[in-house]
């Protein structure tokens, strides 16, 4: 393409009518002033605050639900809420947030909250006891409740972390000034299983459960966004309703509904439209879908990846469905052509039902008589897209693989 018919691009897309008014309230990161059908949580979690704004320590909460639920949102509204309360009773009060996928270490954590207080700790290098001494001494300077949020804490179980979650439940009887309490977010009701009974004591001193939220709610929250968000009169009437009826399908996912509406106006201002349409609803729908099986595939583990190549190449080389062991066959060939290890066939099995799980193969259980039960396989997604993204492994991107005529498995 010539250069010169490069130039001003971006001229058609400003000269468009612009459909919103503040995209960044329909974003997961957005706290609104008002948490509709989260006012009895929000009280909960309230009343057991409380004590900080008289300087005593408040119990340790856990709290629980599926994505999308509201946990995040209202446990930093209700932090928000109570350091605004603090200025006004003269209490000494901080609340901290740390995303434990992101933060996701000992180390990372504590240097984390000792930068939140003025202390100049290095990414790496320190041992740990000296980062933790300087967060202790730092809190200890003076009379303050510190309250931490440590969301997607079962993060820290996986990653083999949950000292962190010991160490910081145990620091007040360290401390002579400063009181501390935790408030731990989680997707995983059951995360607590895998936690020292030390620990789950300490922790789980106080429990919340969130419940999915219905279609009706989810209006409620849309309509509350969208008067925020959109220009006046730009949604047509089935809008809402159907992001809403969308999203409660995905266990009543609030943030799903949220990037429903506004990927599907950002579709209707890419288009000129000046109302967004039911129509755009589906096309935010399809890609959201689309996007969230492109970041499966790219986070799957290498063994993963070269399980699925086998499920693509014996898909394209057949007409009937793939088997557990013939997929086993032609990923052991797959490893052996990648330099990778080769896993058992259980272990490839338990990788096919994962796989599964995440809604890009699907897989059933059948009986074969007597020689017995095996799993049939077939690819939930568009092959082409598979082998793009697959393409994108640096160890698998010079693979080319098909299944010799006269050796095939069948």
């Amino acid at each position: 393409m010539n250069v010169n018919a490069l130039e001003n691009i971006f001229e058609p897309f400003l000269k468009k009518e612009p459909i919103f008014i503040n995209k960044e309230v329909l974003r997961h990161t957005y706290t609104p002033s008002e948490l509709p059908h989260r006012e009895n949580e929000i009280k909960q979690i309230a009343g057991i605050l409380a004590p900080a704004l008289k300087g005593e320590t408040p119990s340790n909460i856990l709290i629980y639900g599926k994505t999308g639920t509201g946990k995040t949102i209202v446990s930093k509204f209700v932090c928000r809420e109570l350091e605004k309360a603090a200025k006004k009773f003269n209490a000494n009060l901080r609340c901290i947030y740390i995303n434990c996928e992101i933060v996701d270490t000992k180390y990372r954590i504590l240097a984390n909250l000792s930068r939140e207080f003025g202390k100049s700790v290095p990414f790496t290098g320190w041992p740990t006891d000296k980062v933790y001494n300087a967060f202790k001494r730092a809190i200890d300077s003076k009379k303050q409740v510190v309250i931490i949020l440590l969301d997607e804490i079962d993060k820290l179980v996986a990653k083999n972390s949950t000292d962190v979650i010991y160490t910081l439940t145990r620091i007040n009887s360290e401390l002579k000034n400063a009181k501390v309490s935790l408030i731990g977010i989680s997707n995983d009701l059951k995360f607590t299983q895998y936690l020292d009974s030390r620990i789950k004591s300490s922790l789980g001193e106080e429990e919340i459960v969130f419940a999915p939220y219905n279609a009706k709610q989810l209006e409620d929250i849309l309509k509350q966004r969208a008067e925020l968000a959109f220009k006046e009169g730009v949604l047509e009437e089935g809008v809402i309703p159907l992001c809403a009826a969308l999203a409660a399908r995905e266990h009543g996912d609030a943030r799903k509904a949220l990037d429903l509406l506004r990927i599907s106006g950002e579709i209707a201002e890419r288009e000129g439209a000046s109302k967004v349409t039911e129509a755009h609803v589906r096309k935010a729908k399809d890609k959201i879908e689309s996007d969230n099986i492109a970041e499966a595939v790219r986070t799957l583990p290498t063994q993963s990846k070269i399980v699925l190549y086998a499920i693509i190449v014996l898909e394209e080389s057949k007409d009937k469905v793939a088997t557990t062991g013939e997929v086993y066959e032609v990923y052991k060939n797959l490893c052996r052509i990648a330099g990778v290890d080769i896993l058992t066939q259980r272990r490839v099995s338990d990788l096919i039902s994962e796989l599964d799980t995440l809604g890009i193969v699907n897989s059933r259980v059948v009986s074969k008589g007597r020689y017995g039960r095996t799993k049939e396989i077939k690819l939930s997604v568009d092959i082409q897209q598979l082998r793009d993204l697959l393409r994108e492994d640096y160890k698998l991107s010079g693979i080319e693989y098909k299944i010799p005529r006269q050796r095939r498995l069948f």
